[in-house]
């Protein structure tokens, strides 16, 4: 699977949450029915649910009537909360590579870039896993715009 801006456990991960944000109240999957639904290898949907999990994002309850569901509301859960869980870094650095990329030392695509990278915070920051469940993945109101 290829990503342009995110990695394969942040695309994991989203798919994770935006499957758990889309379930009725009470409901919850085990990690085969999480892993069929999403169609994430179970070895590695178990290293990024703990991960949810441990961020306090995700409930995860062992044993027969186990599973997984959200911990707090899908409205209440922001995109950005959910990368940060899985370490990933919003900032995404130079597309060219440069390490001095900066407003005082721009390498030629820094001014588009960093429209990009500006973008993709609002998106994340503005938008929740219920967002993601309902399909809409667009900035909850509020949100700035550019």
């Amino acid at each position: 699977m290829r990503s342009m801006l995110l990695n394969l456990t942040a695309a994991y991960g989203l798919r994770a949450v935006a499957t758990l944000a889309g379930l009725a109240p009470g409901e919850s999957l085990n990690a085969t029915q999480l892993s069929e639904r999403t169609r994430v290898p179970r070895q590695y949907l178990s290293k990024v649910m703990r991960k949810l999990v441990l961020a306090k994002l995700v409930r995860g309850r062992r044993g027969r009537g186990g599973g997984f569901s959200l911990k707090r509301p899908a409205s209440s859960i922001r995109v950005a909360d959910v990368l940060r869980a899985i370490d990933v870094d919003p900032d995404m650095g130079c597309a060219f590579g440069y390490s001095e990329c900066d407003q005082a030392h721009p390498c030629p695509l820094h001014p588009i870039w960093s429209r990009l990278q500006a973008s993709l915070e609002d998106w994340t920051g503005g938008s929740t896993l219920a967002d993601l469940a309902d399909g809409a993945a667009t900035p909850a109101r509020g949100a700035r715009s550019r």
